[in-house]
Parts: structure tokens; C-alpha cells; sequence
């Protein structure tokens, strides 16, 4: 989120130098498109954060799945290996 900060405020302070000088206006229009920038940033922060968990949180439920399966396995086996039952 701060990378992105980093980089819209020197391109528009940029862009303000190098037209001149600037009315309120525009300087108000470039820091209000500055905030919504920042703000979309912070939004796709969240929405990756939130992601990155769902996917941790699926990698343990598919870890367990293996380990369940893997528990099973060895008790078919184990029973296989008995026989038939008379």
C-alpha cells in the first residue's frame, strides 16, 4: 500500500511542476485522485491478505484430507492382511 504511495505522489507532484503553476483545483483534483488510488491500494491489500488465508486455510483442510486417507489406507491394509473371516 505504501509502494503505491510511493509512486502516485512523485508523478503528480511531477506532473504539477512540470505544468506550472497549478490552480487549487487541479491540485485538489490530483489529491483526490491520489486518495482513491491510495485507497484502492489499501482495499487490494485486504483482498490479498484475506486470499492468502483462505488459501492457508484450504491447504490445511487438504492436509488433513491426506492424513484421514492415508490412516485409512493403512487400516484396509492391515485388514487385508488378516484375511477372510470365517
Amino acid at each position: 500500500m505504501y509502494k503505491v504511495a510511493r509512486i502516485v505522489v512523485p508523478v503528480l507532484a511531477a506532473a504539477l511542476v512540470t505544468v506550472g503553476c497549478a490552480s487549487v483545483e487541479s491540485v485538489e483534483k490530483a489529491q483526490a485522485t491520489a486518495n482513491s488510488a491510495m485507497s484502492a491500494a489499501q482495499q487490494a491489500q485486504q483482498t490479498a491478505q484475506q486470499a492468502g488465508q483462505a488459501a492457508q486455510q484450504a491447504q490445511q483442510t487438504a492436509d488433513q484430507a491426506r492424513s484421514d486417507v492415508s490412516a485409512l489406507s493403512q487400516r484396509v491394509n492391515a485388514l487385508a492382511a488378516r484375511g477372510p473371516r470365517d
